[in-house]
């Protein structure tokens, strides 16, 4: 098999790379010459090295291997070299891989999972199957006094710049009037919106999303200059959710709607209101349609 190794500079010295896979050196490489995954070639003077890309696609032949491929099938598929049909993967077995990995800090495996569960799901099944179960988890986890804020700060962070890498794969500017979303001002946790701009980016509906602690007056603003065909405002928690916002805008003349456990409290204030991913697409779908 030949070797298919990006362009990017190498960054991980081979023993390096043993050490984070848990193989011995001896075994990766015998990778390295019986399936052409070794590192890249290093110039004038220095030491092959394996690149980020690289380090990540082991890893990825190390969880097929896992879930039950042969080694030289995991490689190929992992490498792109060959066709190769991965195994099935239950959802709960992504979870249990996803939450490990943000236990143990691993954040390169845990990008790569995140990577490859989007690639396989698409974003909307991977943020509903995946990775919301395991934000569930460390969630229930504080409730029960146990502290892990470094694996909640280390997933959030990785699934976000997951959902941006996801996101850039498709057309930055779809015709048409877009879907604007936006998080209430005091709202630190957008993820949810991330999820939605990536299955609406995937869907070919035109969207901007602001991203969190976004002051009113700007939100208000946008909304104005952009012309969208909705504002989807997010609040997940009471303190959060700014009807006054919400009333500004519609007064504006644009459609509003109100999405996340956040806005429950204030009843029905004549904003359509959201509160699942499923429900927030088919009302955004439905507008642009409109």
């Amino acid at each position: 098999m030949e070797p298919k190794n990006v362009d990017e500079p190498g960054a991980w010295a081979p023993g390096k790379v043993a050490e984070l896979l848990g193989v011995s050196p001896v075994t990766l490489r015998s990778w390295s010459a019986r399936y052409g995954i070794g590192p890249s070639a290093g110039g004038a003077g220095r030491h092959r090295r394996y690149s980020d890309a690289n380090v990540r696609r082991l890893q990825h032949m190390q969880r097929l291997v896992a879930r039950g491929m042969p080694v030289r099938e995991a490689a190929a598929a992992a490498f792109g070299a060959a066709p190769a049909r991965a195994p099935e993967v239950p959802a709960e077995r992504r979870v249990r891989e996803l939450a490990d990995a943000a236990e143990e800090l691993r954040f390169a495996s845990v990008a790569g999972l995140l990577d490859e569960t989007l690639e396989t799901l698409g974003p909307a099944a991977a943020w509903t199957d995946v990775f919301a179960p395991v934000l569930r988890g460390l969630g229930d986890r504080w409730q029960r006094g146990d502290v892990c804020f470094a694996s909640e700060w280390a997933l959030t962070t990785e699934i976000s710049l997951a959902f941006e890498r996801v996101s850039r794969r498709f057309p930055a500017a779809v015709p048409g009037r877009p879907v604007l979303l936006a998080c209430c001002p005091a709202e630190r946790h957008s993820l949810p919106m991330e999820a939605l701009r990536a299955t609406l980016a995937e869907a070919g509906v035109p969207v901007a999303y602001l991203g969190q602690l976004v002051p009113a007056e700007t939100v208000a603003d946008l909304a104005a200059r952009l012309d969208p065909v909705l504002v989807l405002l997010w609040s997940l928690v009471p303190p959060t959710a700014d009807d006054l916002l919400a009333a500004r805008v519609r007064d504006l003349g644009r459609a509003v709607g109100t999405a996340g456990p956040g806005w429950a409290h204030l009843g029905d204030r004549g904003f359509p209101r959201v509160n699942d991913l499923a429900s927030a697409v088919e009302l955004a779908v439905r507008h642009t349609r409109a």
